[in-house]
């Protein structure tokens, strides 16, 4: 567990970064300062491996001041990731990797068998061990970043804004391997970044700084999104939170209707003459395969195999949020959602109607 107990950092200039912080990062979470430009969440993630010291209060790690501990002591026992990796350009990936096991003097065979092993944990290929970081992309690099911070198996991961300088698609995956890791791992995370929807997606617990380095908001993010502290907390998360806190809420609850669904091998004939305007069509194996409007079907004989179907969307049931079935009826024409289970399965189709009673239900309970 990391506690910060009143810590304060007041520069000679009079400059106050970070104004008597109070919070707790338990062990085995990921916890997320996220905030404004000048709110001091990197410079509260830098006192808890003293590249800076509090000017007051206390930094703990596991009940132990941080400040009792040889700095570079301290910094071997935390894995600490940064924007662009920070590679070492003259080094090949796999000694980028092996950094800190090498600095606590483990022999060179072990170090790179570490390093390999790790390459393949944050998901990249092993060919790329004898490459310079130069000859890797931006988001190979941050998974090199990630897997040199993991090197020596620290209890503790400090991350500062690793994925904001890549792209957004490649940043979604950054954001789901970290989380992957964290599931298997179990590392105590700090995480540092100005982007409230990453902030949601990977924190257990957020805090919300303001200027000045002042604690605004500590909680869960469904907790925050749901019930922000003051105006700048609600001004901080934006007018669509209430979407975001649509991914906080499974969708395992919505009605099915299994009537709607067709086999590919049916007859046009037999639905033609079908009043609903949409009907879902499956291959042998149940799987989806897109939409058909009933009345826009030929005259011709035949099979459904026969007829273009539309586009649709879906969304696991039992794995999903209702956010992710809002979603998926906003990527298909027929304004409803495809519920598959694990295997991708259909096993109902959401309506519209059905989708707008839930939501119904979920601003009634909001309004209390």
């Amino acid at each position: 567990m990391i506690t910060f107990d009143g810590v304060t950092k007041r520069y000679p200039d009079g400059t106050v970064a970070v104004d008597e912080l109070s919070l707790e990062a338990p062990t085995g979470e990921i916890t997320v300062l996220v905030g404004p430009s000048g709110c001091g969440k990197t410079t509260s993630l830098r006192m808890i491996n003293r590249m800076i010291d509090p000017s007051a209060g206390r930094i703990l790690l596991d009940g132990a001041d941080v400040t009792t501990v040889d700095p570079p002591t301290l910094r071997r026992g935390i894995g600490y990731v940064i924007q662009q990796a920070g590679l070492f350009p003259h080094r090949k990936i796999v000694d980028n990797v092996a950094t800190v096991p090498y600095l606590l003097g483990w022999d060179r065979k072990k170090a790179r068998s570490r390093a390999m092993d790790l390459l393949e944990l944050v998901g990249l290929d092993p060919g790329l061990a004898g490459r310079y970081p130069f000859q890797l992309s931006g988001g190979q690099q941050q998974r090199v970043g990630v897997a040199r911070a993991l090197a020596a198996d620290p209890p503790v991961l400090l991350m500062d804004e690793p994925f904001s300088a890549v792209d957004p698609i490649v940043r979604a995956s950054l954001q789901d391997e970290l989380l992957r890791l964290q599931a298997e791992l179990n590392k105590t995370i700090v995480f540092v970044t100005h982007d409230i929807d990453e902030a949601v997606k990977l924190g257990d617990r957020v805090a919300v700084l303001r200027v000045g380095g002042r604690l605004a908001q500590l909680a869960a993010p469904a907790e925050l999104l749901a019930e922000p502290a003051d105006d700048f907390v609600r001004e901080f998360l934006g007018r669509d939170r209430g979407i975001r806190r649509l991914s906080f809420i499974p969708a395992d609850g919505l009605s099915l209707r299994t009537d709607l669904v067709v086999p590919v091998s049916a007859d046009v004939s037999s639905v033609r003459g079908t009043a609903e305007a949409w009907l879902a069509v499956v291959d042998a194996e149940g799987g989806p395969l897109g939409w058909i409007a009933p009345k826009d079907l030929p005259d011709s004989g035949g099979t459904l195999a026969e007829v273009p179907a539309a586009p649709y969307g879906t969304f696991v049931r039992g794995r999903d949020s209702l956010r992710a079935a809002l979603d998926a009826t906003l990527l298909s024409p027929s304004g409803n959602a495809l519920a598959v289970d694990g295997s991708g399965r259909v096993e109902g189709v959401v309506t519209r109607e059905a989708l707008g009673e839930a939501l119904t239900r979920i601003a009634e309970d909001a309004r209390g």
